[in-house]
């Protein structure tokens, strides 16, 4: 029984096509380093590997790339809510949390102050011209679609929301993070994953704290605790920043020339 049972196995995959990453790529017109990527961030499985650098792969792994592909390019949803649609967890929100929200966002929607905070300009703006704007090159735009950072749908269409990281980009790169010294669009998912790690707790917070007030009083406080944390946010990183000068100015000053803190006159 055991034998049968193997050797049913064994015919049932032999009968499944198995491709390899370049087969990947052609039935999905994705780059590798993009199916790498997705692989890395959990949207994708990983292939049924053979050796160091082999892995083979299913018409399942077609059929989740293409999904992904679609999700971001005809419905320009960002990578971290379609990990969210794959996986089924609502966000990670509960129910309640979810219908909180709702009600939250169409009142801050109604507001001409605050209909910023819950959405963009809407429309999109071609690849290839906002490229051109901003002074990029059209394969940044791609790989910043491909990191998840700006979403590129049909017809190389960027969303209109996502066009001001492709211009900072570009005035980043004017400023001297060039290529030549090392830079990429890469860079920018070091920002974008810290920055996603703290508003993730700040916003579990928030819900923890403030899950209980109506949708009116949530907008309310919201209206006018999001702008303050972004300037927050903002200054400390200045901070951080004058704090690095001092610190390494502190550091190569000679022991006998550091500030004496019991010395009242020195301190005066």
């Amino acid at each position: 029984m055991a034998q049968k049972r193997r050797s049913s196995g064994s015919a049932a995959r032999a009968a499944a096509p198995e491709y390899r990453m370049k087969d990947l790529c052609a039935k999905t017109g994705l780059e590798r380093q993009t199916i790498h990527f997705y692989i890395q961030e959990g949207l994708l499985p990983e292939g049924r590997k053979t050796g160091r650098n082999m892995a083979f792969y299913d018409e399942g792994h077609v059929e989740r790339l293409l999904l992904i592909k679609s999700l971001q390019r005809e419905r320009f949803l960002p990578l971290r809510a379609i990990r969210a649609v794959l996986g089924g967890s609502g966000g990670g929100f509960s129910k309640e949390q979810r219908a909180l929200l709702s009600e939250v966002k169409q009142r801050l929607a109604k507001g001409a102050k605050t209909r910023y905070l819950v959405s963009g300009p809407g429309g999109s703006i071609g690849r290839d011209e906002l490229a051109k704007g901003a002074g990029v090159e059209a394969r940044d735009v791609d790989e910043l679609g491909a990191l998840g950072l700006v979403a590129v749908g049909a017809g190389a269409r960027v969303r209109q929301e996502d066009a001001w990281l492709v211009e900072l980009w570009g005035e980043l790169i004017r400023s001297g993070l060039t290529k030549e010294r090392g830079f990429g669009p890469a860079d920018l998912a070091l920002v974008d994953e810290a920055v996603s790690t703290l508003f993730a707790k700040e916003r579990d917070l928030f819900l923890e704290r403030l899950g209980h007030l109506s949708a009116d009083e949530l907008a309310l406080v919201l209206s006018r605790v999001l702008p303050l944390m972004g300037e927050l946010v903002a200054r400390m990183f200045a901070q951080k920043a004058r704090d690095t000068f001092a610190l390494a100015e502190e550091a190569g000053r000679p022991a006998s020339q550091a500030p004496d803190p019991n010395n009242k006159r020195s301190a005066a």
